[in-house]
């Protein structure tokens, strides 16, 4: 049951909070990644015009089944770090998910870019996971997740949620946070920007970025230059907001 890292919760009060911290209404369609056991699904059920579920593990199927017959429930399984989110229909508007550790970053940050149309996340992580992306610059946990999310909307830590509320119970605590679209997001050169950025920590900036992309060195410097920013800066004091701003300054093409 949980050979694919998966931690199912078991405190039917938690579950409530969520569905009530998510604000999800009538005319949403929700977005989980992890249907677990589906408790939360079906909850989610209750009160959403629309839930779609991705689930990688073929062995819950059988407790499921209840779920899969639900009407507006729309099961499919699936790996959700390769999933093409963008096709889903209708369009999800909200995510509301208990996400499996290994997959957390990864998916939220893929449905920021492929899903414009959902407005709020309310998502369990590990608790680490959610420190990250809340982390502001100069934090020795603040990186290119942290920058890339909040380019994207305002990011909260509602609770704390101990390991106990868990079956297997795990060995790491963890948080519910909230992530409430401010934005489109940053474009796919300033994403290749921020992670070329964080891909040398130990190195200034425009270093960082020449080593990751070669050729640009001496772009980023300029542009530091003419942002006002010093030259040696490393990645870790730029704000997102800065990010932003330099890449809209420098000649870099999002795939090349």
């Amino acid at each position: 049951m949980v050979k694919l890292g998966q931690n199912f919760l078991a405190d039917p009060n938690l579950l409530e909070a969520i569905v009530r911290d998510s604000g999800v209404a009538a005319d949403d369609v929700v977005l989980e990644v992890g249907a677990g056991e589906g408790v939360l699904t079906e909850r989610l059920a209750d009160v959403a015009a629309q839930v779609h579920v991705i689930e990688l593990d073929r062995d819950l199927e059988p407790g499921l089944s209840g779920v899969m017959a639900r009407p507006n429930v729309n099961l499919i399984w699936a790996d959700a770090v390769k999933f093409d989110f963008a096709g889903l229909e209708p369009a999800p508007t909200a995510m509301v998910a208990n996400l499996p550790y290994s997959v957390a970053t990864p998916v939220i940050m893929e449905t920021a870019f492929e899903l414009p149309g959902i407005r709020h996340w309310t998502v369990m992580v590990q608790k680490e996971i959610g420190d990250r992306l809340r982390a502001g610059p100069g934090s020795r946990t603040y990186g290119a997740p942290s920058v890339l999310i909040q380019l994207t909307g305002e990011v909260r830590q509602v609770r704390k949620v101990s390991r106990t509320v868990f079956k297997p119970q795990p060995r790491v605590d963890s948080a519910i946070i909230e992530i409430r679209r401010t934005g489109p997001g940053p474009d796919l050169a300033t994403r290749r920007l921020v992670r070329a950025g964080f891909a040398h920590r130990r190195k200034a900036m425009a270093r960082s970025v020449d080593l990751a992309i070669p050729g640009t060195f001496k772009a980023v410097r300029e542009a530091l230059e003419q942002a006002g920013i010093d030259q040696q800066v490393r990645a870790e004091a730029l704000s997102p907001d800065q990010f932003d701003r330099l890449s809209g300054m420098i000649e870099l093409s999002p795939d090349g």
